[in-house]
């Protein structure tokens, strides 16, 4: 068995402007194979690129694929892209913002996901100087194209979240992150996602990351669950 894992690396903190500036990123590979009793390949690329102005913007993308193989029959096979541009309005505590994705996801029943939207953010609070909170609201317009009997749904949906963090030392940090998006057109529907992270840090740009992440779709296509739980423990390099 041979198993090397770099993974998880997109942090959840929310992008403060100004706090980090300049082009810096976060990138790694996982690369899984197992023989024996369990007959098993699984590879994972992710990058992650931010510039920020260190006066009144910031931009990100992400990138992501993975692929993966039991007893030699596909089980994962999805990529994910995100771009996002934050721009400081009256301040820093309030911001505009737009962002465009696209994804699929082959065990999701999902052909092709384009979305783009905006909305504005604010800075909730600030307990001294460690703990952040913040609140998006905003809009968004979807396309998706489905491989099942369901082929096709466009739609636009109200986007929200609330994001939290906290430092835990200099280096060392603990998220969360609530996301919810339901359907204009019918609030039944909705999608949301929560995210919880710990980020560790060992030596120099080397950090060691846990992460669980719960997904929730209320109106999946037929032969999908409804939601998705992932717990990942990883380490992240940044550049």
């Amino acid at each position: 068995m041979l198993t090397q894992q770099l993974l998880a690396l997109v942090s959840i903190v929310p992008v403060e402007i100004g706090e980090k500036p300049g082009l810096h990123g976060k990138v790694g590979v996982s690369l899984e194979t197992k023989r024996g009793n369990t007959d098993k390949d699984n590879y994972k690329l992710d990058l992650r690129v931010d510039y920020d102005d260190n006066k009144s913007s910031h931009t990100w993308m992400e990138i992501s694929g993975e692929y993966g193989e039991s007893k030699s029959v596909k089980d994962t096979n999805k990529l994910y892209m995100h771009l996002r541009h934050i721009k400081a309005l009256s301040s820093k505590d309030f911001c505009a913002e737009t962002f465009i994705q696209a994804q699929d996801d082959e065990f999701k029943l999902i052909e092709r996901r384009i979305l783009g939207g905006g909305g504005v953010r604010f800075k909730l609070f600030e307990l001294f100087n460690a703990g952040k909170g913040y609140l998006g609201l905003g809009a968004l317009y979807e396309n998706i194209q489905y491989t099942s009997q369901k082929p096709k749904d466009s739609d636009f949906r109200a986007s929200s979240y609330f994001a939290y963090t906290i430092k835990l030392g200099s280096d060392s940090d603990l998220s969360y992150t609530l996301f919810y998006q339901p359907k204009i057109s019918d609030l039944s529907d909705f999608v949301s996602s929560q995210k919880a992270a710990l980020k560790l840090h060992i030596y120099r740009r080397l950090y060691l990351n846990f992460q669980i992440a719960y997904d929730l779709d209320n109106n999946p296509p037929d032969g999908v669950k409804k939601y998705d739980f992932t717990q990942t423990t990883s380490f992240i390099f940044d550049f």
